[in-house]
């Protein structure tokens, strides 16, 4: 299945430090607005246990027994107020976004910078404003595609006895909204019956619960070592889904694992010092890393990225093998794939991501735990080990 998550959040919230720290890529970070001009794509990666872990040896891919599965992340521009009438570089960032199966909205927690994202004195900005804000220029977004051509869709829809869920849907396929998506915005809003009267507000409410629904979000309170606790507490009292994070932490964290200076995992509590022959610069900062994980436990960022797929999108990890008994493939590989796939999948339809082929001429499956024979209607679970049987083999 093709993942994609977006990185979203106004100028100088620390968002091309995240991607920085989740992927590693070279991208330009600094302390002014619009650093990110064009959307920066990148490969990071969801941490799961990976299954080699009951074996008597671990698998090779894998670090210590946990898996890293690859999907894909965008950093788009950062976004001000307005920007789905064309300010700032709104055009550019809601194009991007489109491609989001879910959001990360990196904030500045701290509350030191403004709506433009310039610097101000921590504790100046809500950060609540910034998740409103965001929210509202999606939603605006997705009514402003949608209003363009409403009363003449409306009164073919009703004319021609459309679907009007999948009017809607064909209408706002650009913003990446499917008809489901619509069909459960519409029950949640619950508009007037005759769609051809809804009222612009009914519009606007529709417009919003779809947002919410197509666009899922986790909420990454960056900045947190000097964030006010007022404003941690702020965001945690809410509803939404929030992580606490310090991408600088992250990508501190990461240089210095590249280096060879230190062991860490993205996703550790902890890390270990690895290098003998340390500058008293470098002792200084990993000393402040010590500090930051002992108070905070953990950066937050691939906590962002998990929960995004595993809460948000409700995805699963699965391990196809060829041979139930080794757990390998037809190289004598341990475990050599990791697909995520969404809850409920079936057995079969893991045949299917495989290979179309197999998926076809799919027989049966069998649990390489278990050695149970699966049929295809049989619903997989996180880290099932499966092995797929049809005349394609």
């Amino acid at each position: 299945m093709t993942l994609t998550l977006g990185l979203a959040g106004k100028p100088n919230s620390g968002k091309s430090t995240f991607f920085k720290a989740a992927t590693m890529a070279e991208v330009e970070i600094a302390n002014y607005p619009f650093t990110t001009i064009e959307a920066n794509h990148g490969v990071t990666y969801v941490r799961a246990d990976c299954p080699c872990r009951e074996k008597d040896d671990l698998c090779g891919n894998c670090n210590g027994g946990i898996r890293y599965v690859p999907i894909e992340v965008i950093d788009v521009a950062g976004l001000v107020p307005d920007a789905h009438l064309g300010r700032g570089l709104g055009n550019t960032f809601l194009d991007e976004l489109r491609q989001a199966s879910a959001i990360i909205h990196v904030i500045d927690a701290s509350g030191g910078t403004d709506n433009e994202g310039n610097p101000v004195d921590v504790g100046t900005q809500d950060p609540l404003d910034d998740v409103k804000f965001l929210n509202h220029e999606l939603t605006m977004w997705i009514h402003s595609i949608l209003k363009r051509n409403w009363e003449r869709l409306s009164r073919k829809t009703k004319a021609e006895s459309l679907k009007v869920s999948q009017v809607i849907a064909d209408q706002l396929a650009g913003a990446g909204v499917d008809e489901e998506q619509v069909h459960q915005a519409i029950l949640a809003a619950k508009p007037a019956q005759d769609h051809t009267k809804w009222s612009d507000q009914e519009l606007l409410s529709l417009c919003d619960h779809i947002r919410i629904i197509s666009k899922p979000m986790v909420i990454a309170a960056n900045k947190i070592d000097i964030a006010p606790e007022d404003n941690l507490s702020k965001l945690k009292s809410t509803d939404l889904m929030v992580i606490g994070t310090s991408a600088a932490a992250e990508l501190a964290l990461r240089s210095a694992a590249g280096c060879g200076i230190i062991e860490y995992y993205p996703g550790d509590a902890s890390f270990t010092i690895i290098c003998d022959d340390l500058t008293s610069s470098q002792k200084k900062g990993l000393q402040s890393l010590e500090h930051f994980l002992d108070k905070h436990h953990r950066t937050g960022v691939q906590e962002c990225i998990n929960q995004a797929v595993f809460d948000l999108l409700d995805l699963i990890v699965v391990y196809p093998v060829e041979d139930e008994k080794k757990w390998t493939d037809k190289n004598d590989n341990v475990l050599p794939d990791a697909f995520l796939m969404k809850k409920g999948s079936t057995a079969h339809d893991l045949a299917y991501r495989v290979h179309s082929d197999i998926g076809d001429r799919f027989l049966y499956a069998v649990d390489a735990r278990t050695r149970m024979r699966l049929g295809e209607k049989h619903e997989l679970e996180h880290n099932d080990v499966i092995k797929i049987v049809s005349t394609a083999n």
